[in-house]
């Protein structure tokens, strides 16, 4: 604080020659306990001496003079000693430094023996009998603040999942569940926990969210296709989204009781929807990627309608009301005059003698009316070269040669319906056309690409991982491979559009995605997920690494 004293020009021309105007000098400094630190200086003495002394100052220039006064003889209780001391205490705190941008920071590379160590000690390579699920478990062991968490809170998990409580490292090795408790450690570590700045915990939680939302996808899609098998697949994805919507989600994880450790300390009702809805949505999904890696799928379907108590019959998850084709053909007869709950579909296995790898679910997807196009044009013209281009049928051993015979028929029939465009049948014959096959095939390729990816890069986060799988998997390179096999003549269209879709790229693009995903679906339901791994890296080459023709 400054104390602004006004003094003739006159007295410091020559200020040491008289005597008197030192002392006058002198009488107007004032002494510290006269100093008052208020924003007004009325009541400075030296004001009041300037006003009651009979002096007459000389009428010439004044000039200004500060009078400076140390902050550190202030009084301890001054705000503005306090200030200073905080502004001085910042620049030895947190000193302005311009960092480089972190794009720039090279670090150096581990050598030889540090590398092997780091991997010969990483979890993920220590199941080679279930590399996706070591793919999926922490890049480095857990330490002391992890098995902290888990020694507090894993009870509380698994007893609102309605898991047992005994420690799951008790299995056998030969069990995948032995895993089950750092998986469900990690699928609460979202974000926003302090474990996150880990390394290793931040990883492994980003690569289960990543799994976990395809396995929900194909789960729901693959229990609504059964469960309905007269409607579209756009009703469909409506009641998937009024299930699993992000909206939706802090319903279930509060059902569930599970909203405590999700946010252990903020009152889940009192968060904001956008601060609430990306944590509790990246817990849901890397739980279901940690119980699909242990359990399977039907433990899937348990979790989902039991612990959080979904409804497929609620009114917030029914389609919007809109005008339905008549649907006069038959449906499969297990299918016939009831609806099927998750129960029949999770405890479904089929039989040994079945056609199919997923004989119910082709069923729901393929139409027994299908039968009446054996024998066409197509049957004769079009489906041996397309069977030759995808290597069908596949060498199978049966125990009759009947069911060969049988499965290679309906094998026949699916792929017809593969390259049934909705232009042509759908508005006499609903299920007539592509769609249902080639919505249950994009979430089956969602998953198999996932799963590829997540073997693939064992230590690429989440994040990078999705970014990698939505590149892979546009649309447009999807129908692309798929010309290139020179499969796109064999589409069925209506007379109508048969012209603009033979010639508008636009039109024609997306309606060979579409065959080519509904090729994927008819693989999953007759050959299982392995056939559909070797479409998509063998046949169709999603990832582009096998050498060209030249």
């Amino acid at each position: 604080m400054a104390l602004l004293v006004l003094l003739p020009q006159s007295f410091q021309k020559n200020p040491s020659q008289s005597s008197p105007l030192v002392d006058f000098y002198s009488s107007l400094r004032p002494s510290l306990s006269d100093l008052s630190f208020s924003s007004s200086f009325l009541p400075c003495p030296a004001l009041s001496l300037h006003k009651t002394s009979n002096f007459s100052l000389p009428t010439s220039s004044f000039r200004v003079l500060a009078v400076a006064i140390n902050p550190q003889e202030l009084p301890a209780s001054s705000p503005q000693r306090l200030v200073k001391e905080l502004e001085e205490r910042k620049k030895v705190a947190f000193p302005k430094k311009k960092l480089p941008p972190k794009v720039l920071i090279l670090k150096p590379p581990l050598d030889d023996e540090k590398l092997t160590a780091r991997f010969l000690s990483s979890p993920q390579l220590s199941l080679k009998a279930f590399p996706l699920l070591s793919s999926c478990l922490p890049s480095s062991p857990l330490n002391n603040a992890d098995k902290q968490w888990m020694d507090e809170y894993i009870l509380e998990a698994k007893q609102a999942l309605g898991y047992p409580l005994e420690p799951a490292a008790n299995l056998e090795d030969s069990d995948p569940a032995k895993q089950f408790d750092t998986l469900l450690y990690l699928a609460f570590q979202h974000p926003s926990c302090d474990r996150t700045k880990a390394r290793h915990v931040r990883s492994g939680h980003s690569r289960l969210w990543f799994l976990g939302q395809y396995v929900l996808e194909l789960a729901l899609a693959e229990f609504f296709l059964q469960r309905y098998p007269r409607e579209s697949p756009g009703p469909m994805r409506e009641r998937v989204y009024g299930l699993i919507g992000k909206r939706y989600l802090p319903k279930w994880i509060k059902a569930a009781s599970l909203q405590n450790l999700v946010f252990p300390y903020d009152d889940i009702d009192r968060i904001i929807r956008k601060e609430k809805e990306p944590p509790v949505k990246s817990v849901f999904w890397a739980l279901f990627g940690a119980i699909y890696l242990c359990f399977g799928m039907p433990e899937v379907y348990r979790v989902l309608f039991e612990a959080f108590g979904m409804d497929p019959d609620d009114e917030s998850c029914q389609p919007k009301l809109r005008r339905q084709l008549e649907d006069v053909d038959y449906v499969s007869a297990e299918f016939e005059d009831r609806k099927l709950t998750w129960q029949d579909v999770a405890a479904y296995k089929p039989p040994e003698d079945a056609l199919f790898a997923h004989p119910r679910l082709f069923r729901a997807c393929v139409p027994p009316g299908m039968h009446r196009f054996r024998g066409n044009i197509w049957d004769y013209e079009s489906r041996p070269q397309v069977m030759q281009a995808l290597g069908y049928p596949l060498q199978t051993t049966d125990k009759m040669p009947e069911i060969t015979e049988a499965r290679n028929i309906e094998l026949g029939l699916g792929l017809q319906l593969c390259f049934l465009h909705p232009s042509k049948h759908k508005y006499e014959h609903p299920r007539f056309c592509l769609e249902r096959l080639e919505y249950v095939g994009q979430k089956i390729q969602d998953l198999v690409m996932a799963e590829r990816l997540l073997m693939k890069h064992l230590d690429a986060p989440g994040k990078w991982l999705d970014e990698r799988h939505r590149r892979l998997l546009l649309n447009k390179y999807c129908g692309r491979y798929l010309r290139e096999k020179n499969l796109h003549h064999h589409i069925v269209f209506g007379e109508k559009v048969l012209d603009a879709y033979e010639h508008n790229r636009r039109m024609r693009n997306p309606a060979t995605t579409a065959v080519q995903q509904a090729l994927h679906g008819l693989s999953y339901t007759v050959y299982g997920k392995p056939d559909v791994r070797r479409l998509m890296f063998e046949v169709f080459d999603f990832e582009q690494i096998q050498p060209k023709a030249m």
